[in-house]
């Protein structure tokens, strides 16, 4: 099968590699949306879709079977997106006179096409023949440049609606990015420096050593390591503000600016921004579970180093790395799905940021912490080859302690200052109304 794959032209083995991809994202944004409504009404203890596509059989037509007469089936809300995408395809589509017709007709592409374009170095299973679209050297750079142009169809779909809340929502989403990504770079940064490549499948290949350099039995996720841990951790967040999400949903906030970007977009455009919105999330999902979660294994264990260790039982973990290996795309897709959830966990449960705080989360706190983590790995790996394993997890540990002072030092308040971003109270005081006298002034007598 692979040979005869190997021997199309390369055109067609592009095709398919990204049809292999693009496909199943297009299929699983409808799903996300549902998933996402049914877990909030969960979460929010509130009844969610639940009637579109139901089934009640007669009870008296004689064409339905005798088991079946009178039964209900609920497919639990199953059929809504579908639903929910007939209908905006026949909604009427409202074009406003005085937009800037051709950037808004475009705005919408332009906020599809980044999402789809970001999974060309993407590895979903083990296949090199059939996955990554393309495993380029420059894979992370490329992650950065490509997420930046998100940005792109919501500034500019802002713009051409010639609508000042549109305007403002673009604009946040603007400096939203300038703020989020520099920390995600700095954050990826880490991981390079660590492994010491910027391709995904290298990411996954150094994933693969043993924990910490000490640990045989176990795979060196990084998310299971200090340095790994606060990356992934600062990286989750950049990336939930890169996609315009709760808490960081400020281009779209409902309360100010109406609808935000897409005020004066309808039907299928308004569709759009929406797949390009639950695509970046999935595919975001999949950059983090590949660099931070170990791609596509489905346990951080090393089952060929317990086939060596321990002989006796090599069948078990012959069978072990046969699920790891040949149902490797489902526990990429199994860590994508929890990744989406958890997207959907936080917009359950926190409330949106005033701008002032997401400004000052971007600058104040993540860039120091991922920029003082970097300089943590450079320490580790230097510390690593001079003094060993053990060696190299001291001056961590030294290194995190001082950055950690350092980076509270720079953000200590001055003496007396009163911090801006604190929560505030409001008490209310039972005052009778003062009286209030009106004086009339004769201007002219003022004047003189």
């Amino acid at each position: 099968m692979a040979d005869w794959f190997l021997n199309l032209h390369p055109a067609w083995q592009a095709l398919f590699r990204v049809l292999l991809f693009v496909l199943p994202v297009l299929i699983l944004v409808p799903g996300s949306i549902w998933w996402e409504r049914r877990l909030l009404s969960w979460m929010q203890d509130r009844i969610g879709p639940n009637r579109v596509g139901n089934i009640t059989w007669s009870r008296t037509s004689r064409f339905v079977p005798s088991f079946l007469r009178g039964k209900k089936w609920h497919l639990q809300g199953l059929l809504q997106p579908i639903a929910d995408g007939v209908k905006l395809f026949f909604k009427e589509d409202i074009t406003p006179a005085n937009v800037d017709r051709a950037i808004y007709f475009i705005a919408p592409a332009l906020a599809l096409f980044p999402a789809f374009t970001l999974g060309a170095t993407i590895p979903w299973g083990p296949f090199r023949s059939l996955t990554p679209i393309a495993d380029v050297n420059i894979g992370v750079l490329y992650i950065i440049a490509v997420s930046s142009l998100g940005v792109y169809g919501v500034v500019l779909s802002g713009y051409a609606s010639n609508n000042k809340y549109s305007l403002l929502g673009g604009l946040r989403s603007s400096a939203q990015l300038i703020s989020y990504e520099l920390a995600m770079s700095m954050a990826l940064a880490c991981m390079v420096l660590a492994t010491g490549s910027l391709k995904m499948t290298g990411m996954i290949e150094a994933q693969e050593q043993a924990l910490w350099g000490v640990v045989p039995f176990l795979q060196n996720w990084h998310i299971l390591t200090p340095y790994g841990l606060v990356a992934g951790i600062v990286f989750f967040i950049c990336m939930v503000a890169e996609t315009n999400r709760a808490p960081f949903d400020l281009p779209e906030a409902e309360n100010e600016l109406v609808a935000g970007y897409h005020t004066e977009y309808s039907s299928m455009k308004f569709a759009v921004f929406f797949m390009g919105e639950y695509a970046a999330m999935f595919v975001y999902g999949g950059i983090l579970a590949t660099v931070f979660l170990g791609g596509y294994h489905m346990l951080p264990i090393r089952w060929d180093y317990l086939h060596q260790s321990m002989p006796s039982l090599s069948y078990l973990w012959d069978r072990f790395e046969g699920l790891d290996y040949w149902f490797s795309p489902i526990w990429f897709l199994a860590k994508c799905v929890l990744i989406l959830t958890t997207y959907v966990w936080l917009r359950a449960t926190l409330p949106r940021l005033r701008y002032d705080q997401l400004m000052s989360l971007g600058w104040k706190s993540l860039l120091p912490l991922a920029t003082s983590n970097l300089i943590v790995v450079a320490l580790w790996i230097v510390a690593t080859r001079v003094y060993g394993p053990m060696g190299g997890w001291a001056a961590v540990a030294v290194a995190a302690v001082i950055l950690f002072l350092l980076y509270k030092a720079i953000n200590r308040l001055k003496p007396g200052e009163k911090e801006e971003l604190a929560s505030r109270t409001i008490e209310m005081v039972d005052v009778p109304p003062a009286r209030r006298e009106v004086e009339m002034v004769d201007p002219a007598t003022q004047a003189g």
